[in-house]
């Protein structure tokens, strides 16, 4: 194997396959806190690679920014407060597995698409009318967490609806980020054998291509703590609400 197929293993044009580094790092940036931007990546991987196989592609990389995350605020996190949302999730997941089999890939991408503007749509409603604590409301949690279930499954696109459930709780950032990271740990570890078996859309090829990635995303997730640290609140709540839905948006197009 020469050293140009170790490092582009799926045989990418080399300006897709800068584009895939560099989001790499934009998603460690994003799992260390800056959250909208994996949200930018997910379309942008679709667009390049097609829907189905781009998520595929992505999730390893999302494992590893997720134990990074949980280095840096494993202290600060309560899984106490993501266990309600677990079995509905999953169910969304097998939901997900199922449908995802049966449409094209122009049909998927349109289905991540919807599943993140009806995210952000969520969030934007609870944050200038809603202002309540989601987790009280058994009915709200559990559709929160099938619709996130069904989304993480279908795009990796659960960051809305996830952050919808904590933000309601008023967390500090740390305590939010932590307790995120280990929600999407166990929710994306669940999905790797789907991908695997049914999807079959993780092989040797996109691993490989993985493990270009990781260690540009690990650079990343040092950048986005320190970045984190230094924006105030309400702009960090608008950044994410204003990247998550152009990014929405962008799945209707290529």
């Amino acid at each position: 194997m020469s050293i140009l197929e170790f490092i582009n293993p799926l045989n990418s044009d080399w300006t897709t396959w800068s584009i895939t580094i560099v989001s790499a790092f934009f998603i460690g940036v994003s799992k260390a806190g800056l959250k909208g931007l994996s949200m930018f990546v997910i379309p942008l991987f679709a667009h390049f690679y097609g829907g189905k196989a781009s998520v595929g592609i992505i999730l390893p990389c999302l494992l590893a920014g997720d134990l990074m995350a949980l280095r840096f605020f494993h202290k600060n996190a309560n899984i106490k407060l993501i266990l309600k949302l677990i079995p509905p999730a999953v169910v969304g997941i097998l939901v997900a597995v199922v449908i995802g089999t049966k449409i094209s890939d122009a049909q998927f991408k349109h289905t991540m698409g919807t599943a993140i503007l009806v995210c952000v749509g969520l969030l934007l409603y609870n944050e200038f009318k809603g202002k309540i604590n989601i987790s009280n409301s058994k009915f709200l949690a559990n559709t929160l967490g099938l619709t996130g279930g069904f989304a993480t499954m279908i795009g990796n696109a659960a960051g809305p609806i996830f952050n919808l459930y904590l933000l309601s709780m008023r967390l500090p950032k740390a305590a939010f980020i932590g307790t995120g990271a280990w929600f999407y740990l166990l929710l994306n570890s669940f999905k790797v054998p789907f991908h695997i078996v049914s999807w079959q859309t993780i092989n040797w090829q996109t691993l490989q291509l993985n493990l270009i990635m990781i260690p540009i995303l690990i650079g990343g997730t040092f950048i986005g703590k320190r970045i984190v640290g230094y924006i105030p609140e309400k702009p960090y709540r608008l950044f994410i609400y204003t990247i998550t839905l152009l990014s929405a948006i962008f799945l209707f197009f290529k």
